[in-house]
C-alpha cells in the first residue's frame, strides 16, 4: 500500500545507501550519482514527516503544455509542494510492494507504472539527473533517475508524487 506519510532524514547517507542495498533495491548509475551527492541531504537535516500526494499530470489540469515548470507551478497553485531531493530513496524503502511496472521503457517518456518524485532539480544541466522515480522490474524494486529539459512535455498519465511538509517531527 502506498504510504501517505513518510519519515525522511532518519539515516545518514551511508546508512541510507546500505539500507537500499539490504532491501535489494536496484539502482541505476544515475541514481547512484544522485545518492553520492554530499548536498542531497543536508548534514544538519532533522527528521521530517512528509504527507505525500500522488497526482497524474491530467489531475493537475495544466492549461498549456505540461512541461516540468508548468507541472510544478500547477501543483504549487493547488497547495502541493515539491519534495526534498532525498525523498525518493526513503519512499522506495517504504514502498517495496509497488505494483509491477514491467512495461517496456519507451525513449522520451516515463515508464508506465512509474512514480516520479517531484523535487527541485539539483542542476540546470539537462544531462544531469533531475530526480528519482520508482518502479518494479521483474519483481525487484528500483530507484532510478530521470532527465529532461524545461521543454519536454509530460504525458497525461504520468504519475508524480508531491508532498506537504509537516515540520513537526
Amino acid at each position: 500500500m502506498f504510504p501517505e506519510t513518510l519519515r525522511i532524514n532518519t539515516f545518514t547517507m551511508p546508512q541510507l545507501q546500505a539500507e537500499l542495498a539490504a532491501q535489494n533495491v536496484g539502482l541505476n548509475v544515475h541514481a547512484q550519482q544522485l545518492l553520492a551527492r554530499a548536498d542531497l541531504q543536508a548534514a544538519d537535516a532533522h527528521p521530517l514527516t512528509l504527507h505525500l500526494q500522488v497526482r497524474t499530470v491530467a489531475d493537475l489540469r495544466i492549461p498549456q503544455a505540461a512541461t516540468l515548470p508548468a507541472i510544478f507551478a500547477a501543483a504549487t497553485a493547488q497547495g502541493l509542494a515539491l519534495c526534498p531531493s532525498v525523498t525518493g530513496a526513503y519512499l522506495r524503502l517504504a514502498y517495496l510492494q509497488q505494483p509491477a511496472s514491467d512495461a517496456p521503457v519507451h525513449a522520451g517518456r516515463a515508464p508506465l507504472g512509474a512514480l516520479t518524485v517531484a523535487s527541485a532539480p539539483l542542476s540546470s544541466d539537462v544531462e544531469y539527473p533531475k530526480g528519482f522515480y520508482l518502479r518494479m522490474i521483474d519483481g525487484q524494486p528500483w530507484l532510478r533517475r530521470y532527465r529532461c529539459d524545461d521543454t519536454y512535455v509530460w504525458h497525461d498519465d504520468d504519475v508524480l508524487v508531491f508532498c506537504i511538509t509537516d515540520a513537526k517531527a
